[in-house]
């Protein structure tokens, strides 16, 4: 299983456009473009959420329930991680 990212929907959430996260990050709007569709880097997607403004966790789509398998690109191997869904309140 792929995991997945919900980049465009945080960028809408915070009220900005692709474009102005790409003037943000001194990139064109293609370039963040083939980051947004393609297969980011941890830092690029560090990046992107310290320009939105937001933990760089709110950039994947949550899973709909208590577990995530995903496969290890190096080895194959499947992992199983069990997520914590508690929520915290400021």
């Amino acid at each position: 299983m792929n995991v997945e990212l919900n980049i465009k929907e945080v960028i809408k959430k915070y009220g900005l456009t692709i474009n102005e996260v790409a003037e943000r990050m001194n990139i064109t709007r293609q370039t963040l473009g083939t980051h947004i569709n393609g297969n980011p880097s941890v830092e690029i997607l560090a990046r992107i959420a310290e320009v939105i403004g937001c933990p760089i966790t709110e950039l994947f789509k949550q899973p709909d329930n208590d577990t995530l398998n995903i496969t290890c690109p190096h080895c194959g191997k499947s992992i199983n991680l069990k997520i914590d869904k508690h929520e915290r309140n400021t």
